[in-house]
This record gives structure tokens, sequence and C-alpha cells, in this order.
């Protein structure tokens, strides 16, 4: 399997998850250091690593990563789109190179993998594609227009690709993955415009959580979307019925949720240049909100045990009118 953005933050979390099930997997991303300590992450939790450094915005680069893999471990059985690259500012602040860089490593990112990807798994008929989306796909706050507008893109393309893969009747499998507040590097090493150090909206939660999700997705792939953590589902139920009133709670309290106290007056980041290439630069799955951040969703545990719960349920359904059945032939004979 494939991992883009494996690198650090969720990607590398789910990387590691996979690891831990035994896979052989390939780490695809800019950072050659952040690579190196995945890869290593990924044998010792029991699996098989192979780094293979490209930038997702490249589809050259992607396509030739594809036949690396390939090369090395046999066909991709699944392939997971997880870069992204983005900046935290107004969007009157925002040129139009970093809107384009922003949009070049989320959204067509995601569509260079996907095609990488459908390219091996169509003529053979098998696969499954994962994209790891956002609440933010499908309701936009202040702050991240770039992110948010190719989020959003990244729902309405796979969208489409899913209907074309049902109508042609195909055992390929592309599913959304739409993600909460996650404590990952990011916040500390997006371009910023902002006076503040930027921070995920609370809830956060850690990116363990999320890995265990994609692990779960891609055992259980023909469900459209998968939504991870409470947050997420408010979030998005409740676009569903108030988008305006959530356009007003926003616009008031959008701005400071997403900054801490700590004055940092801008940062450039990581859009055009990996921060974890050199030697002693890995940064990890986690961001430094460790603090702040759930390790454990009741949403996302009852919506992965939802199967067994349902069987469960029914077996404890069909005991109950068994047994009511017996005393009910029961009684009659008495009577």
């Amino acid at each position: 399997m494939a991992v883009t953005g494996a690198s650090a933050g969720i990607g590398r979390a789910v990387a590691r998850e996979f690891g831990a099930e035994g896979a052989r997997v390939a780490l695809i991303a800019r950072g050659r250091a952040g690579l190196e300590a995945a890869a290593d992450e990924v044998e010792k939790a029991g699996g098989t690593a192979l780094v293979v450094p490209a930038d997702v915005a490249n589809p050259d680069e992607l396509d030739a990563a594809a036949d690396q893999i390939e090369d090395t471990f046999g066909p991709i059985d699944v392939w997971v789109n997880g870069a992204f690259a983005t900046i935290f500012a107004p969007f009157d602040q925002t040129t139009p190179e970093e809107f384009r860089r922003a949009t070049e490593v989320t959204y067509l990112g995601f569509v260079y993998g996907t095609m990488a990807a459908l390219k091996r798994m169509k003529p053979r008929n098998r696969g499954t594609i994962i994209q790891i989306g956002s609440a933010l796909g499908m309701r936009s706050i202040p702050l991240q227009s770039a992110y948010c507008g190719a989020k959003h893109a990244i729902n309405g393309f796979t969208e489409s690709l899913r209907t074309e893969l049902m109508h042609d009747h195909s055992n390929v499998n592309v599913t959304v993955v739409q993600m909460p507040g996650v404590n990952t590097p990011q916040f500390s090493w997006v371009r910023s415009k902002l006076s503040g150090h930027p921070q995920p909206v609370a809830p956060v939660y850690q990116p363990e959580i999320p890995a265990k999700a994609v692990v779960y997705a891609a055992k259980h792939p023909k469900h459209k979307q998968y939504w991870v953590g409470a947050s997420t589902v408010l979030t998005l139920m409740g676009q569903r019925m108030v988008p305006a009133l959530l356009d007003r709670y926003l616009a008031r309290t959008g701005f400071s949720s997403q900054q801490t106290d700590e004055t940092i007056d801008g940062r450039a980041g990581n859009l055009f240049e990996p921060l974890d290439a050199e030697a002693g630069t890995d940064h990890g799955a986690h961001g430094v909100f460790d603090e702040k951040a759930h390790a454990y969703s009741p949403a996302w545990w009852l919506r992965s045990h939802a199967r067994p719960l349902a069987a469960a349920a029914v077996a404890g359904s069909v005991g109950a009118a068994a047994g009511r059945t017996v005393l009910e032939r029961r009684g009659a004979r008495e009577r």
C-alpha cells in the first residue's frame, strides 16, 4: 500500500497503523528526514517500509513513485492520499502564488495520486483509494480559504469518480474519511500570516484516531464517507440544517479560535519547501497540542463497531422474541 504525506501528521500515524497490521507500506512525501523516521516506525510496528521521496504536485513524480512501489512490493492494493500544504491567512492577504501552490499540493496532489493508483488498479479490477478529507471540505471556516477550497474540490471530484466506477461495475473502491481538528505538526510549520500561533479548532484529537479510521476504511471501502469524531458529525449536520447560522458564528469566533496567545507574527512555513528534509528535522505525527488533544473518540468507537453492535442487537431481539414465544406457548398449555 502507499501513503502520501507519510512523513508527518495523520499520514505518519496512518503508515504506522498499517505497519502494525503487518503491511508493506510505501511512504511518499518531500521530506527525507521525516520519511526515514516514518520508515523506522513502520518497521518497529511490524511492517515493511519503502521510502519514496516525491512532490505530489508533480504528476510525473507520483507516477514514477507508483512504478517504484510496484517493482518493489508488487501490485498496490490500497492508496491513501493525505499530503497537503497550505497557508493560514485572510484571503485578501494571500498571494496568487501561495494560493496556487496550496491548491496544487492539497487538491491536485490528490487528483494525481488517484490517477496513479487508478491507472494500475482499474485494469486489475481491484484496489482501494482512500482520500483523507476534512470537515472543512463541507463546512468552510475563515483564514483557510485555500485549504477549504481544496478539500471541497476533493469531495467533488471523488464523488464524480465514484459514480463512474459504479457505472463500470468496477471492483475498485474510493472512499473519503472526513477528519476533525487533529494535533499534527502542520500548525507549527504551516505558512502563516497570523499574529498568533495557528491551532486546530477544538475539540482536538490525536492523529492515532484518524489513523485507525483510515485502516478501518481500507477494510470496509464500499462506504462513501466516514465521519471521524463527534465534532465532525455535529459540524456536518449543522451545515446541513443551519448553514447561515454557522456563517455568523464562525465570523464571530473563527479568527480567535484558530490561534493561540503566543505571538509569532507570521511564518514562511513549508508551503514551497519541506521543513523535514535535513537530518534532525523530523517532526513526527504529533503537534504541540498534546495537552489539549483527545486520545479517544467515543463517536468513532461507536461508528467503527456499528456492525457488531447491530448484530448483537438483532441477536438480542431474536432471543427476546424466542423467549416470549416459549413463555406464551407454555402459558397456553397451562391454561
